[in-house]
């Protein structure tokens, strides 16, 4: 069992509860693309095609499904509007599979005389707080010892609501006075986690874009200090995304991925959108796995993310 446990009967409850919007609205298009015909057509694939890139799949990822179950028309000759659901699901689960690794993102921490160290990117008001809080958390329960660092030191609000979470959630933040040195505070943090003898480290960073260069400088900065305290830091980077953002949030993608190494992704706010299916169309045009998702406000809406229950839960 991995370290968040395995997929329930109350994740799966949770996790069609939080992506009903796109739910609803993908399956209300589907049934419209196939009302009143039998087989699976060009005028058919036209409609799912636009159904998808609707739902915020993207073009270049909506193309790839839609050749693919081509594919298998013209490989079964005959496909009835009634399969196309389930070829639909296989398809998708595939396509996510090919970037998506083993365990679906469930991992146990590697043992190591070192914490583990995961470092937090992401524009401000995509959730990035609010995941770390929620990350924490979950480390915790799982008997880990926990030690954030409040490398956001550009906005004093960033700094004021991870010590909320860090109260909330009982683990200790390191953090300094608003316009510190990022790497400084990068740097404190694992020192005093590394004395703790703390299991994982997460670091909260500056969430800004104006200026690619200054970005990619800084956040280049925070991991060489890293590394002079723990070596071969950051064992992750996490990209947060606000899913309700659709295609912006493949430009933000875009950004990041070139301003830093980013490994993991997290699509946060899925619960108050219909464009779920960015989750899709990031996780295949980026090939970096989606590790988690966040599906409502509660301390434990962050998921685990699991790509055959997921677009089971949105096709079904």
């Amino acid at each position: 069992m991995g370290l968040f446990g395995s997929f329930t009967k109350e994740k799966k409850e949770s996790l069609d509860k939080g992506l009903a919007k796109t739910k609803e609205s993908v399956f209300k298009k589907l049934t419209r693309a196939v009302a009143g015909r039998s087989k699976v057509d060009d005028v058919v694939l036209d409609e799912l095609e636009e159904v998808l890139i609707s739902s915020d799949v993207g073009v270049d990822t909506t193309l790839k499904i839609i050749e693919r179950i081509e594919e298998r028309v013209a490989k079964d000759k005959f496909l009835s509007t009634s399969e196309l659901n389930k070829i639909l699901k296989e398809e998708i689960v595939e396509l996510l599979s090919e970037n998506q690794v083993d365990g679906e993102g469930d991992f146990e921490l590697p043992k190591s005389e070192f914490p583990y160290v995961i470092m937090v990117v992401g524009v401000n008001g995509v959730g990035k707080t609010t995941t770390i809080g929620k990350l924490a958390h979950k480390f915790k329960s799982a008997g880990k010892k926990v030690v954030l660092g409040a490398a956001d030191t550009f906005r004093a609000a960033a700094i004021e609501q991870l010590q909320v979470w860090a109260d909330r959630v009982d683990v200790p933040l390191i953090r300094q006075n608003m316009g510190s040195d990022p790497a400084s505070v990068a740097f404190d943090t694992l020192a005093s986690a590394k004395k703790q003898g703390a299991d994982v480290v997460i670091i909260d960073t500056a969430g800004r874009l104006h200026n690619k260069v200054n970005l990619m400088n800084e956040l280049t900065k925070v991991k060489k200090v890293m590394q002079k305290v723990v070596p071969d830091t950051p064992n992750e980077i996490i990209l947060v995304l606000d899913g309700s953002t659709g295609q912006n949030a493949f430009e933000q993608a875009k950004e990041f991925t070139k301003a830093t190494e980013v490994n993991a992704l997290v699509i946060t706010k899925l619960d108050g959108t219909a464009k779920g299916g960015v989750v899709i169309g990031v996780s295949d045009q980026f090939h970096i796995p989606v590790k988690y998702i966040g599906i409502g406000e509660g301390i434990d809406d962050l998921q685990v993310f699991n790509r055959t229950e997921f677009v089971d839960s949105l096709f079904n």
